[in-house]
């Protein structure tokens, strides 16, 4: 849980820190704000991914579902600015399949959190496989970071890809290739 007191305590010091007036008219209300921002930026910490998963339904058909564009919104760890972007799932039934919204609320868990692009990847193809057991998972999320674009080096647009294969999809560059072009 977001204790709001001490994120409002943080945000009038960080205010102080960067010769700010946290009394002032525009500033006054801002960390209280903040505090709210942040209990719904990082809502996900909270949250289990295998509570979105545990409703399925039984489907005969063993190929291929892709869920993909599902825009996401995070907070680097490192730097504690956002990234954002889509992330692309892909999985292979072995008898159920979950609801497709339920692929974007997994989506939101993990993302909702300070958060790497790398792990929040892995996380996802791990949850589906923990909760669904498919036959196999590929995940692929890109992302714009904050980090990068506005601060540091200074390359805006430059995209973060990061890729995690589970199961029937490690070794198969059959089932990748399908993959790549049906999200491409």
């Amino acid at each position: 849980m977001v204790d709001h007191k001490k994120v409002e305590q943080a945000i009038r010091l960080l205010l102080e820190g960067i010769g700010e007036d946290p009394d002032r008219e525009g500033l006054a209300e801002t960390p209280d704000r903040i505090a709210r921002m942040y209990e719904e930026i990082c809502g996900g910490m909270n949250e289990d991914a295998a509570e979105h998963l545990k409703k399925t339904f039984t489907a005969e058909n063993n190929e291929m579902v892709v869920e993909k564009d599902i825009t996401f919104y995070s907070m680097c760890e490192h730097h504690m600015l956002p990234f954002y972007g889509k992330v692309h799932i892909a999985y292979i039934p072995d008898g159920k399949v979950v609801g497709l919204s339920k692929l974007a609320r997994t989506v939101e868990v993990f993302a909702r959190r300070l958060q790497l692009q790398e792990q929040m990847t892995a996380q996802i193809a791990d949850a589906l496989m923990e909760n669904l057991h498919p036959k196999g998972v590929m995940v692929l999320a890109e992302a714009e970071h904050m980090c990068m674009t506005m601060r540091g080096i200074k390359k805006p647009g430059s995209k973060t890809v990061s890729v995690v294969t589970r199961g029937a999809f490690e070794e198969n560059e059959k089932l990748q290739n399908m993959f790549f072009r049906m999200i491409g």
